[in-house]
This record gives C-alpha cells, structure tokens and sequence, in this order.
C-alpha cells in the first residue's frame, strides 16, 4: 500500500537518489549528489522556503515532489512552484504520481497558495500529457537563465 507525507530529514538520502535518476533525465540539469543534498536539507529544514512531499511503499520512498513558496504580485498573494516531480520507474503507471501531485496540491490549497507553477522540459511530451490531465495550462512566458555562479560579463 502506498502512502503520502511530507519528507523528514530521515529521507534525505533515498532523496538523493531520486534527484539522481530525475537530472539524468533533464537537458539543463546534471547529477550532483553534493549539490543536491545541500538542496534538499536547505528544503527541509527551512519550512517557510517549501515542502517536500514523497510517496512510500513498504518503508521505502519511491517518489518526490517539492512545492517551493514565494510571492506573486499578478497574484497578490503567496504562489509556489512546483518543482522535481519523480517516481521510481518500478511504480510509475500505478496513478502514484498523480495521488503524490494531488497530495501536493491538496496541501498547497489548505496553506493558502494561489497558483502553482511549474517547468519541464520541453520533449518531455509524456509529463506534459501528465500536468495537462492535472489541470495545468501552458503558458505564454519563456524561461530565461542567469547563473550567478559564473555570471556573464558586461563589456
């Protein structure tokens, strides 16, 4: 039996490896353990920042999701995005992901959030497909980047 929660600490690790197997599947992201556990604890232990939901079967976390809280003046109110959505291939096909989305949103209504937005990548047709049967709409903005890591000199 599946169930839904919001991750404790104690999940961190399997959490990793979910955001593993995501990045390895994403065009602008990459796998970085490090990089993501930093991440991940800044998320856990900050929860005014977000929220991270998983889904468990048998002691085991088997998927992720993460709400992450701002602002929006368009809105007037708080809004979050919805971000690093990832089940274990072993169980997608089940309706996992859509009870863990649902969770997700139940959650972000009952805390007051006015919108979710969220990004995937653009041949990513099947998890579209997936947010659209969600009620997510496309949206007429573009993504833009800036890393501020190794930012771009003005000349």
């Amino acid at each position: 039996m599946t169930s839904y929660r919001t991750a404790v600490p104690a999940d961190l690790p399997q959490l990793v490896g979910l955001l593993e197997l995501l990045f390895s599947q994403e065009a602008d992201f990459q796998p970085d353990r490090v990089r993501q556990e930093r991440g991940l604890e800044l998320i856990l232990g900050s929860p005014q920042v977000g929220q991270i939901f998983v889904a468990e079967e048998a002691g085991q976390v088997i998927g992720m999701v993460s709400l992450l809280n701002t602002i929006s003046t368009a809105e007037g109110g708080p809004v979050c995005w919805l971000e690093d959505m990832v089940i274990q291939p072993q169980s997608q096909g089940r309706g996992i992901g859509k009870r863990l989305l649902d969770f997700a949103v139940d959650a972000a209504i009952q805390q007051g959030f006015l919108r979710i937005t969220l990004l995937t990548d653009r041949s990513n047709v099947k998890g579209q497909e997936f947010y659209s049967r969600a009620g997510f709409l496309p949206s007429e903005m573009i993504v833009l980047r800036r890393s501020l890591t190794s930012p771009k000199r003005l000349s």
